[in-house]
């Protein structure tokens, strides 16, 4: 006790040093010392210090830093003074530039980037970033918050998941390398190709699985983008709350979903809504993906996604134990209401799913394939579904795969063929069910549920009305949810 009370005098002691020590930077465009941001990128900044750029200014890209804080004494990167958020134009501004990154925090902990706009189109196509977090031959980064930003117009390119808003990534040959502590908060990420905000890490294999801890993506707004929306890789424990993420999938021509992790335990993606999703290939609004042991999803709402709600998938676990397959998904208190050709679509032999407490309602005139199991190197073994309720509006449907196309479109047959211990309990229906399964409690419901699906408005080209939307949105989706679930237990932390 008294060795750790002593270190946390010399802990305070060192922050109280280092903030006394700190320098604040004023970054003014009109000045000629600050017409670029090279000057920035030469300076080692120091535990507390304050880099802040001046409202209204435009600077050409890269804004890449160098230097950490540490514990109590973190680097801010902020803005000051009124008006138009200070503007990053990735690649020499203008529209023309060719540069790969906009923002760039490479190799840096303790570190906070804050309100700033940023951009990034250039000529042709190739891999482009808003801003890029990337820890290389690092070790564990603590403390690293990207908060605030307005990241738009970045013409990545479609062949690569690790470019578009906002990227995490870690690598290296000798010291793996991964977050410990990164909040990715209320960010607007509008207009990008291919991800919005994603994850990529060279420690997903689970030999020698590094995985990041603490990472939390939360309030963010993610429209018009070109793959996947929110992506979490090589994480344990990360919580993906309260995030909106619309129109995903819209030009990759690949497969792509809106919101899910890779290579994961523990995830809680949570209070998120998923809408307008594109194509069959996924085009899920969620998904719980591969290499990945008890994810957790709830409180979403999930809403007109072409490729339907949920995507719970796994091939066959690799020899020697370097992908251990899906495992151990909870999928509850969530709402699919007019999603599109499949409501839940379960490929693969993952593991132990159990689907409770949900509401599903398909939208009029359409066929929907409410439970849809196909084969990805094998069949899933341990799914339950009880007390949901599954209303029709149209005609549901249940079985297997027993055919595939291009477009990622399936055919299937009734039954659940060689999904092994598939069990129906003690759910509600309503409307037309085509080859439903056996329910031995199953009960009639005499009508959908009523709400104002509407939900408040926001246009990500008047970022200014960001934080009223947020919080408007929020507060309607857990009225939403406690409308559809009113014994709706208490979020764990």
């Amino acid at each position: 006790m008294l060795a750790h009370k002593a270190n946390m005098k010399s802990l305070i002691l060192i922050s109280v040093i280092a903030v006394a020590q700190a320098a604040t930077y004023q970054i003014d465009c009109a000045k000629p010392e600050w017409k670029s941001l090279a000057k920035l990128g030469a300076l080692e900044l120091k535990p507390a210090d304050r880099v802040l750029l001046k409202s209204g200014c435009v600077w050409p890209g890269p804004l890449a830093t160098r230097g950490s804080g540490a514990a109590g004494a973190p680097i801010v990167i902020d803005r000051y003074g009124k008006g138009a958020m200070p503007r990053i134009d990735g690649g020499g501004g203008g529209g023309g530039g060719t540069g790969e990154d906009a923002v760039l925090l490479k190799n840096q902990q303790w570190i906070e980037l804050r309100n700033l706009e940023v951009t990034n189109r250039g000529d042709g196509v190739a891999p482009r970033r808003g801003v890029h977090v990337w820890l290389d031959d690092f070790g564990v980064a603590q403390h690293i918050v990207v908060s605030g930003l307005y990241v738009h117009d970045v013409n990545g390119t479609n062949k690569k998941k690790d470019n578009g808003g906002i990227i995490f990534r870690t690598s290296g040959q000798n010291k793996p390398s991964r977050f410990d502590g990164l909040l990715i908060e209320r960010n607007i990420v509008w207009k990008v190709d291919r991800s919005a905000i994603a994850a990529q890490s060279a420690f997903v294999s689970r030999p020698k699985w590094f995985p990041s801890t603490g990472v939390v993506i939360r309030d963010n707004y993610v429209d018009d983008i070109g793959g996947d929306g929110i992506v979490p890789w090589a994480c344990d424990g990360a919580l993906v709350e309260h995030n909106i993420a619309k129109d995903c999938n819209r030009r990759a021509a690949s497969y792509n979903a809106g919101i899910w992790p890779w290579s994961c335990d523990n995830t809680v993606l949570r209070l998120n809504e998923a809408m307008w999703t594109r194509t069959l290939k996924d085009g899920q609004g969620f998904d719980s993906d591969y290499n990945s042991r008890n994810t957790t999803i709830e409180q979403n709402y999930s809403h007109d996604n072409e490729g339907g709600f949920l995507l719970i998938c796994t091939p066959k676990p690799a020899a020697g134990g370097a992908m251990i397959g899906n495992e151990g998904v909870e999928v509850r208190y969530n709402i699919s209401r007019n999603d599109k050709v499949r409501t839940i679509h379960i490929p693969g032999p993952v593991q132990r799913i159990r689907v409770h407490d949900n509401y599903f309602e398909t939208a009029a005139g359409e066929t929907v394939n409410v439970v849809q199991f196909s084969d990805w190197k094998g069949y899933a073994a341990g799914a339950e579904f009880v007390n949901n309720t599954i209303i029709s509006n149209g005609t549901a449907r249940y079985g297997h795969e027993v055919g595939r196309h291009e477009d990622g479109s399936f055919d299937i047959g009734p039954g659940f063929g060689p999904a092994s211990d598939v069990r129906f309990r003690g759910n509600r229906y309503a409307g037309r069910h085509v080859d439903r399964p056996e329910d031995p409690e199953a009960q009639t419901v005499a009508q959908p549920l009523q709400f104002d699906w509407a939900g408040p408005a926001f246009d990500p080209s008047k970022p200014a009305g960001f934080t009223a939307y947020i919080e408007r949105h929020r507060a309607w989706m857990t009225r939403m949810m406690k409308t559809a679930f009113p014994s709706l237990p208490a979020p764990q932390p």
